[in-house]
């Protein structure tokens, strides 16, 4: 196996963390940035204290840990391209990929890269089209983009407007791809709390579009509890802009799991955050804030619960699911501290705000999710870290399971869960912290595999290419895929051998 050494020697025990309108869209392609970030948008601050401050500014003088901004990656890993934020200048999110092409998720809207050379990406579009998270996927001609802030109608050219205020909009946003230099408008679908992030279901004549959102409290008029599903979307390919809210599907007819007090530091069950389907196994795999469930679906109209499971121990809030090639795992993820807490230190410790690997065993309806062990990243963080387990892929390399994902400031780390009672982490990329006094929200979003290289969001330093050398991986180079939506997980080889 190739060796993990650093240039830098790492690392030594840190601290506690401190704890309707009509349909238009900008696109920009030169001058100034034109879009000004919904409040909040921006990566959150906050203070540390100064004997914290002290730790993190001694670690990096002793090399513990990188210093501000230092890039630091395991040695089979290269870090061959980064394109820093331009014209749109919020918050980076998700990415989804199309032939040559890289969909960037913004809080701003969103920008396509050309890939066709990994080692120089070239902007080729940037839509202006805020609305928080901006959570993104393609599917033929068509892009979708989340909207889970309130605005004050569907165009992009909407403003922020208070949640409490009964004609907000929140919802689905559609465009027409079939230009990729000129991304069309073309449709909107409000959805009851929003869209915090949504799924695709693509059929060959309509796209299904799984949308998750959650009720925060009962202050929001559109967004009333129970909350316990999620909104189903059915859109034409041939005419998007007849695209229609079908049904809201109630996944959790006797409840999910209650939260607190009942489970002191668990998130109670008011929705999804992300779900995962399989459709060549029609399977699906839901996180679900305090739950974590698999769902058939057959039909997908009818999403079914097969198993619901909770972890009251370890896991805060259920934030998003990956399937292994042979769909007999499931990993879940946990966002404890709702990604802007530093977590990954020897506090907090190595199950809580880390990956789930959970074994899928039985057939049919009786299928079980049956708990095996957590896999964190093994570098400890510093206080002024965000630092939580967040969105990753598979790597297709045939009779492995292998992922990367991303960790926030924790960086890239690509680990191996083949043993899904004992993973390894086999490479990893990280930059150092934003701020020794401060902790300053930001890391990689996303972080995806794809056609050979690895592809990473980061929320504030921009679009990241990774090269990973590595007997174990070098399998997945010789895999190409036309399109990847990671929430809409391929059959790597079928398609692949096709």
């Amino acid at each position: 196996m190739t060796s993990l050494h650093t240039t830098r020697v790492r690392r030594r025990r840190l601290g506690v963390a401190a704890a309707a309108a009509g349909l238009f869209a900008t696109l920009l392609t030169a001058g100034p940035a034109l879009a000004t970030p919904d409040p909040g948008d921006a990566p959150a601050k906050e203070k540390v204290s100064k004997s914290q401050a002290a730790e993190v500014k001694e670690a990096i003088a002793q090399g513990d840990i990188p210093g501000v901004d230092e890039v630091v990656h395991s040695s089979n890993i290269t870090h061959v391209a980064n394109v820093p934020k331009d014209l749109i200048t919020g918050t980076n999110s998700d990415l989804a990929f199309q032939g040559k092409y890289a969909f960037a998720g913004n809080y701003d809207g969103f920008r396509i890269f050309d890939i066709s050379n990994p080692k120089s990406p070239k902007t080729v579009a940037q839509v202006l089209c805020p609305g928080s998270q901006n959570d993104i996927s393609v599917s033929g001609n068509l892009l979708f983009l989340s909207t889970d802030s309130s605005r004050s109608d569907n165009s992009c050219n909407s403003v922020a407007q208070s949640a409490t205020v009964k004609e907000s909009w929140e919802g689905m946003k559609i465009f027409d791809i079939s230009d990729k230099r000129n991304p069309k408008y073309v449709a909107a679908v409000e959805t009851a709390c929003g869209s915090h992030t949504h799924t695709l279901v693509p059929k060959k004549k309509d796209v299904y579009v799984y949308v998750s959102s959650y009720s925060p409290s009962t202050s929001f008029p559109d967004c009333q509890p129970p909350h316990d599903g999620i909104s189903i979307i059915k859109v034409p390919r041939k005419a998007p802009q007849k695209a229609e809210l079908l049904k809201f599907e109630v996944l959790f007819p006797e409840g999910g799991n209650p939260g607190a007090p009942t489970n002191p530091g668990v998130s109670s069950t008011t929705g999804c955050h992300d779900i995962t389907v399989l459709p060549s196994k029609d399977l699906a795999a839901g996180a679900c804030m305090g739950d974590g469930i698999l769902m058939d679906i057959k039909n997908p109209e009818r999403p079914r619960v097969i198993d619901q499971v909770q972890d009251n121990v370890n896991f805060a809030f259920w934030h998003s699911a990956t399937f292994n090639q042979k769909a007999n795992k499931v990993i879940f993820t946990d966002e404890l501290g709702g990604g802007g807490a530093a977590t990954c230190n020897e506090a907090i410790g190595p199950n809580r705000g880390a990956d789930g690997i959970y074994d899928i065993v039985g057939k049919g309806d009786q299928r079980k999710l049956v708990f095996r062990s957590y896999f964190k990243i093994p570098r400890l963080q510093a206080d002024t870290e965000n630092c939580v387990a967040h969105n990753g892929s598979l790597i297709p390399v045939k009779g492995r399971d292998i992922m990367v994902q991303s960790w926030y400031q924790g960086g890239v780390s690509v680990w191996d869960f083949t043993n899904s009672s004992q993973p390894k982490e086999i490479a990893y990329f990280e930059r150092g912290p934003i701020s020794a006094e401060t902790l300053v929200g930001g890391g990689t979003w996303s972080s995806y595999y794809y056609n050979g290289y690895i592809y990473s969001n980061d929320m504030v330093k921009g679009f990241d290419v990774l090269k990973l050398d590595d007997r174990l991986t070098d399998p997945a180079k010789r895999v190409r895929m036309d399109e990847l939506n990671v929430q809409t997980q391929p059959d790597y080889f079928a398609d692949f051998d096709h």
